[in-house]
């Protein structure tokens, strides 16, 4: 089974990628965790990127704030599907993150999640991964389907509490 790759430009980055680490443990798929920066350890960034597919990575998802370069950087280096996770700044809420990964020049795609959207940035891995893995997307199809069971759960609630109205 390929393995996720979860790159952080800061470990101040850890409180928001902790939710993709619990996601992708509940689909029980492999992953690494690791701070490279594009800005400070640039050389770390391209080489992991460059030997991901050897070292059994299917899916990059790289997090940073800011300036946000690393999902690109790591895009540069490597034929893997990278998926930007914009971390909430200081300095415009995230929206300086998320639009330094989203507008990438052609031929360097970064798939992007919303600011935070760490949870699903680990279901997009999920799914790329499923493509090729009949176990991962199974565990997505469950994982699906029970989300469906909560919202008609809910709805039936409402649909109660309407009626006794």
């Amino acid at each position: 089974m390929k393995k996720v790759a979860i790159l952080m430009g800061s470990d101040s980055d850890f409180p928001v990628v902790s939710d993709a680490l619990a996601q992708l443990k509940a689909f029980d798929i492999p992953f690494e965790a690791r701070v490279i920066s594009a800005h400070r350890t640039p050389y770390d960034a391209e080489q992991f990127a460059k030997n991901a597919k050897d070292n059994g990575f299917g899916v990059i998802i790289a997090a940073a704030g800011k300036a946000a370069h690393l999902a690109g950087v790591l895009a540069a280096y490597t034929t893997l599907p990278v998926i930007g996770l914009p971390i909430k700044s200081s300095t415009m809420d995230g929206l300086d993150s998320l639009l330094s990964i989203v507008q990438m020049p052609d031929g360097i795609p970064v798939a992007t999640v919303a600011i935070a959207g760490a949870k699903n940035a680990a279901i997009l891995a999920a799914q790329i991964l499923g493509v090729g893995d009949e176990a991962i997307a199974s565990k997505l199809a469950k994982f699906k389907d029970d989300m469906a069971e909560k919202v008609r759960a809910k709805d039936k609630e409402l649909q109660t509490k309407i009626a006794s109205l």
